[in-house]
């Protein structure tokens, strides 16, 4: 039976490695479906559907991260049957290093490497105030600074209804999240930031060398949070260059 919490945009059975893409705020599998031609062909993208977006709509949304993993994982766990690694972009980058750490509980085999994108280390302190409970037009406003909301999005009052439904959900997410302090992690951590972003600064990214025993690098890239769209082609360089180092 095909697992809802995957999307295969190119199933690869002859690939070396999968890597596992958990989305940002707001955003679904199909955010993904372009890096299965663009990386190399060793690599095979696994992009992970959350509920509440695209061919899950229907499905309750989760606001916190404890009952996210608590079924995600389960889900999940078929599917490390070859090495792999973990991609998250801002909380997508949160959802994967907790779920790395959920499986070292289980004792589960683990991501070969984490890839943080656009997200300050999780024992760093958050310098933004929360806004998923705002009221809609200062959350609207708030939301507007990310510049990350298609165009498309904006000049559709029912698309923006139901964005703005799943982006709350998401964004509680991550700002309900209470750090807890364990061993780092034995897998290499590559971080991403973009040097504009105001939203997660550069600085912030370095603090996340302190959560794996292993190696650390950060790389930084021209453009503000959503340079992983500006800048898509080179992160996948980069991306290819350090699975299959």
């Amino acid at each position: 039976m095909r697992n809802p919490w995957i999307v295969y945009p190119k199933p690869n059975p002859q690939a070396h490695l999968r890597l596992f893409c958990f989305p940002f705020a707001g955003a679904g599998a199909s955010f993904f479906k372009p890096w299965a031609d663009r990386l190399l062909p060793q690599i095979e993208v696994c992009a992970v559907q959350l509920p509440g977006r695209e061919n899950r709509i229907k499905e309750p949304l989760f606001s916190q991260l404890t009952p996210l993993l608590q079924q995600m994982i389960p889900a999940l766990l078929p599917e490390f049957d070859r090495p792999f690694a973990f991609f998250g972009h801002s909380l997508g980058a949160l959802i994967c290093f907790e779920s790395a750490r959920q499986l070292r509980q289980l004792k589960h085999r683990q991501p070969f490497h984490l890839l943080i994108s656009a997200r300050q280390a999780p024992n760093s302190p958050d310098l933004h105030p929360p806004i998923h409970q705002l009221p809609e037009a200062e959350f609207f406003q708030q939301v507007c600074r990310f510049n990350g909301t298609p165009s498309v999005v904006l000049q559709n009052p029912r698309l923006m209804k139901l964005f703005v439904r799943i982006l709350r959900a998401d964004l509680a997410i991550a700002e309900t999240y209470s750090y807890i302090e364990e061993a780092p992690l034995d897998c290499p951590i590559s971080a991403f930031s973009g040097l504009q972003d105001e939203v997660v600064l550069t600085a912030s990214l370095g603090a996340w060398c302190e959560q794996t025993f292993s190696k650390f690098q950060l790389h930084t890239f021209p453009g503000n949070h959503f340079f992983l769209k500006s800048k898509q082609q080179e992160i996948l360089q980069v991306i290819s260059q350090t699975l299959l180092e």
